[in-house]
């Protein structure tokens, strides 16, 4: 392997010190998601912790298969795939429990303990970050789905169960997965061009051909008349999926729904936001203020304390079950 991880600061017990970890968590999650960030503190206290242990695994994943700094100045690296097997091996090697000298590794292993995360679904998460190593492009919708799934979906279901949901409540975990897929469909809607300065388009060959768009060519300034009825596709897609969500968010604690409920309004707004801009989507990054994040964290307090309207899965792509879990 010819990866090189960069030194992280050592902590007590080689990273295995609680209190160590939970700190250079909370700073991973304040440095690399302002939103997230925000919802996290509705958490009851260890909940919020285990979150952020969470977290702090997820972002490096993200930042070594990127070449990222806490998830800013995404890159295109040569040793993608020496990188995601560094990834694995560390990742095998936490949950195991063999020490480790990366506290974001270390930190995955406690959360995984005291919440008994499942293993297939941890590396579920790290198959997406294989997927763009591999240069991997989504054919169909249903590809698109299932890279949506692994980077983000499956992040869905390890929350939840973070939060308290039992892992044989396949009808909540469906609706945790589906909060996981409209981040990811709002991500992908946003940052097209973003994608395509590092050579990679989440939208599905399928669909370009539809709007008679070349591959590789679905930035080009002519082409985004065409390209803005796919970004609104993302959009209602994602749209979908939080509708989804909210109802399972009601089956979790008061404070672990008043969070979701945030996080969902948060992003959703990303997306939304997307769709109205149109050709000019991309000129400037979609962001959501901290104004109207602090306003999401007022509404949802109102909506947490109410039923939501029940909203059906009919027609919603489901996420894969494998009977090992």
């Amino acid at each position: 392997m010819t990866f090189s991880p960069t030194p992280t600061p050592p902590l007590k017990g080689r990273g295995f010190d609680r209190a160590a970890l939970v700190a250079h968590a909370r700073d991973s999650i304040a440095r690399g998601s302002k939103s997230f960030a925000l919802a996290s503190k509705l958490f009851d206290p260890v909940t919020r912790e285990r979150a952020w242990l969470l977290y702090a695994w997820c972002r490096k994943c993200d930042d070594l298969a990127d070449g990222q700094d806490m998830g800013h100045g995404m890159s295109a690296v040569a040793d993608a795939k020496d990188r995601v097997a560094y990834v694995r091996e560390q990742t095998d090697a936490a949950l195991a429990g063999q020490p480790t000298d990366d506290p974001a590794f270390a930190a995955l292993a406690v959360v995984a303990s005291e919440c008994r995360l499942p293993r297939a679904i941890i590396f579920d998460v790290i198959e997406g970050f294989a997927l763009d190593a591999d240069d991997w492009r989504p054919r169909t919708e249903r590809d698109l789905y299932q890279y949506c799934y692994h980077v983000a979906g499956a992040v869905g279901l390890l929350m939840a169960i973070v939060m308290g949901v039992d892992p044989s409540d396949e009808e909540t975990l469906d609706r945790a997965c589906d909060l996981g897929l409209a981040f990811q469909l709002a991500n992908i809607a946003r940052d097209l061009s973003e994608d395509d300065s590092v050579g990679r388009c989440y939208l599905p060959v399928e669909w370009l051909a539809e709007m008679d768009i070349s591959p590789g060519q679905h930035m080009k300034p002519w082409l985004r008349p065409q390209l803005v009825p796919l970004a609104k596709r993302l959009a209602d897609r994602s749209e979908a999926h939080e509708a989804s969500a909210r109802v399972g968010a009601a089956r979790l604690p008061f404070r672990a729904r008043w969070a979701v409920l945030a996080a969902a309004g948060i992003y959703g707004d990303i997306a939304r936001e997307v769709r109205r801009r149109g050709a000019q989507a991309w000129d400037h990054r979609v962001i959501t203020t901290r104004g109207q994040k602090i306003g999401w964290v007022a509404r949802s307090l109102a909506q947490a304390m109410r039923t939501p309207a029940p909203v059906s899965r009919e027609g919603l792509w489901t996420r894969p079950r494998n009977p090992a879990r």
